[in-house]
């Protein structure tokens, strides 16, 4: 997994969905540590299982972490 990757994940919206972006761009509108794996596995980005997405240091989480999906 290359280390060079920007990820943001936005605060938690009134329906619990967290915006996505990915190297400056808008990917998703994600509800699960999956949603973001799938909207990166879209983009490009290999063998990305949930796991990563919540361990990775390339994942800036604002307003609340990886387990953090209400508002």
């Amino acid at each position: 997994m290359a280390q060079d990757l920007s990820v943001v994940v936005y605060p938690p919206g009134e329906d619990g969905g967290r915006r996505v972006r990915f190297d400056g761009s808008f990917v998703g509108l994600a509800y699960t540590l999956l949603d973001i794996a799938e909207f990166l596995r879209r983009a490009g980005v290999e063998d990305v299982e949930a796991s990563d997405v919540e361990a990775a240091p390339w994942v800036e989480w604002r307003g609340g972490g990886p387990h953090d999906w209400t508002y």
